[in-house]
């Protein structure tokens, strides 16, 4: 039996729309790949490595305010 990860064939279909030139994409189809986009970050968002790039950016966003005081 054949299992697809929905993480892995939603970041395949991100990488290949966003290889395509700016200038050829219409308004409709950047719409859709932000969706995309926020429906990928959706599903890893629960995951081990989704929870580590959170923590990651937690400390990133401490330590700038930190600086900035």
């Amino acid at each position: 039996m054949l299992t697809i990860n929905l993480a892995v064939l939603l970041a395949v279909v991100v990488f290949f729309r966003l290889r395509r030139r700016t200038q050829a994409r219409s308004r409709v189809e950047e719409r859709n790949t932000a969706l995309i986009v926020l429906a990928l970050g959706i599903l890893i968002a629960p995951t081990p490595v989704g929870q580590g790039i959170g923590d990651f950016l937690k400390q990133l966003a401490q330590s700038v305010t930190q600086s900035a005081q």
